[in-house]
């Protein structure tokens, strides 16, 4: 039953987003086509995660979508989104370090920093930090689709003068009209109390859709939200992270080692060179569509063995591997699983599989990397893939280390248009970065769920079990009386905060009749005076 209602909710999505395109075509695109760029036009009507994310945040009234589409599509165009590059922002900007991409939070989404105090009002230059921030936003959409970010303010030695209500109007609609779902949280940290009243002018213009997602942080609070590794050493942190332009910051994927310890491949035998080439590499982005259902695979050796000598080193590789179900569509390979890469606790649930298909008529070279090194071992992590052919991958914890959600993974691939006279080494320091595809995936980590068992062996399994119900039922009260209590101290403070504005509006309305009255009567008196003179 469940299986059914779900494909029903599926096929209801598939309605609502035909809906939406046919009417974008119709009521939008019939009066006038110069006003948007016409690579977002079909980028909307190919790409159904797009239209979806547009529905999601106006909860499925295809009206407000609509709307939402026209306003942002306009804006994109306004700015040149499609076109905005690094050399269309002041460099100054840059070297700023104002606003920057940095490591992770606690779920595992990406951080968006603002240097509160770096920023100063200027009108002459509201309009290249408006781009500034597009780039900043764009550059993530590209790199990692569907992945929301976390916006962090953060506010330490700030003032007045470094709030631009206009500017964080347009931050707000951004990820209110521009982005959709792409707001998964914004800190406020360390937030001078003077600014209280500007903040809640704020609160306002987030609407509720996003007002939830709102968080007011001092230094040791942001813990809650972001671990120490990511925090800069002035909020309690350990992140060494310093910024500096050039380059731009970026997630600092790095070779991984194998099962037998550090690979012996042409990344190794590459100068400092090509290693910062390589590194360079890492800042293309790429264009490719999402799609469903990996194709069957055939493994092929790194070091391109023969085809019986990969079939039987292929399944003994793979064997307890987690299968990916589903498939990135790319220009040049198929990337499997689409997003992300899933581990677990269990002995059973710390391998997993990255197929990549071939899909162009010529031999493509590929790379693996991550974030992580020490953590995973990739095999094989570099090696070249035939026309039509797949490869297996099997990404591996190493030793007792843990999947996070902070870890990443970086496909890279490149065709080879005279595969049979270029080595890798050579090859990787040659390519140009607009023929390198991208592809990144994150990790997912299981919840193992591990039955309690009893240390004593005499112990029977009837009180056992008797003991978990109650222990379970006595820690379920604990739980409904917490909470039970923590909504009355809520809605006890809600109600003290009401009645502390209504006071206070009372003090302003006394003040200012108390002022009218002083006003009065020195009239009076001046009047009096004036008359009592002798003429």
């Amino acid at each position: 039953m469940a299986e059914v209602d779900q494909h029903e909710g599926e096929q209801d999505i598939e309605k609502k987003i035909e809906e939406t395109r046919q009417r974008f075509k119709n009521e939008f695109l019939q009066d006038s086509t110069d006003k948007y760029d016409p690579r977002d036009v079909e980028r909307l009507q190919k790409d159904d995660a797009l239209v979806e994310g547009y529905l999601t945040w106006r909860l499925y009234v295809v009206d407000d979508a609509l709307k939402m589409i026209d306003d942002s599509f306009q804006w994109r165009k306004e700015f040149g989104l499609n076109d905005l590059t690094e050399s269309s922002i002041p460099k100054w900007m840059f070297e700023t370090g104002a606003v920057y991409l940095h490591g992770y939070d606690k779920e595992g989404n990406k951080l968006f920093w603002f240097k509160v105090k770096l920023h100063v009002k200027d009108a002459k230059t509201i309009l290249d930090k408006k781009k500034y921030v597009a780039f900043w936003l764009e550059r993530y959409a590209k790199k990692e689709p569907g992945m929301p970010l976390t916006v962090v303010f953060d506010m330490t030695e700030s003032g007045l003068g470094n709030i631009d209500m206009d500017f964080v109007k347009y931050i707000i609609n951004c990820f209110k009209v521009y982005y959709p779902k792409f707001l998964s949280k914004m800190i406020i940290v360390d937030m001078p109390w003077i600014m209280n009243a500007a903040w809640k002018i704020v609160k306002s213009w987030l609407g509720p859709e996003a007002i939830s997602k709102l968080k007011f942080a001092s230094r040791s609070e942001v813990q809650t939200f972001i671990d120490l590794e990511y925090l800069p050493p002035h909020m309690g942190g350990t992140d060494p992270f310093k910024y500096s332009y050039p380059p731009l910051p970026d997630d600092d994927f790095q070779t991984p080692i194998c099962d037998n310890g550090p690979i012996v491949s042409e990344e190794e035998t590459e100068s400092k060179d090509g290693e910062l080439e390589s590194k360079d590499t890492l800042e293309s982005s790429f264009n490719s569509e999402v799609a469903v259902k990996p194709k069957k695979v055939n493994f092929l050796e790194d070091s391109l063995r023969s085809e019986d000598s990969d079939k039987g080193d292929t399944s003994t590789r793979t064997k307890g591997a987690r299968k990916p179900v589903t498939t990135f569509k790319g220009a040049l390979l198929d990337v499997s699983p689409a997003e992300e890469l899933s581990f677990g606790s269990g002995e059973t649930e710390k391998k997993s599989l990255i197929i990549l298909s071939n899909v162009t008529k010529n031999q493509v070279a590929f790379k693996v990397r991550t974030t992580a090194p020490d953590k995973y071992r990739v095999k094989p992590s570099s090696s070249c893939c035939e026309p039509g052919a797949s490869i297996d991958i099997v990404v591996s914890l190493h030793g007792g280390s843990q999947a996070s959600p902070q870890d990443r993974f970086l496909v890279m691939a490149a065709e080879m248009d005279n595969a049979g006279s270029q080595e890798l080494a050579q090859f990787w320091k040659e390519v140009p970065k607009n023929k390198v595809m991208e592809h990144r995936l994150r990790c997912h980590v299981l919840e193992s769920i591990k039955a309690a068992v009893s240390p004593l062996r005499d112990s029977p399994v009837e009180t056992v079990t008797s003991g978990q119900q109650e222990l379970s039922t006595a820690a379920f009260d604990d739980n409904l009386l917490t909470y039970s209590s923590l909504m009355r101290v809520m809605a006890s403070t809600s109600r003290m905060e009401q009645k502390l504005n209504t006071c206070l509006w009372v003090q302003k309305v006394l003040i200012g009749l108390v002022l009218g009255l002083v006003v009065l009567n020195l009239l009076c008196l001046h009047m009096l005076g004036t008359a009592q003179r002798p003429s």
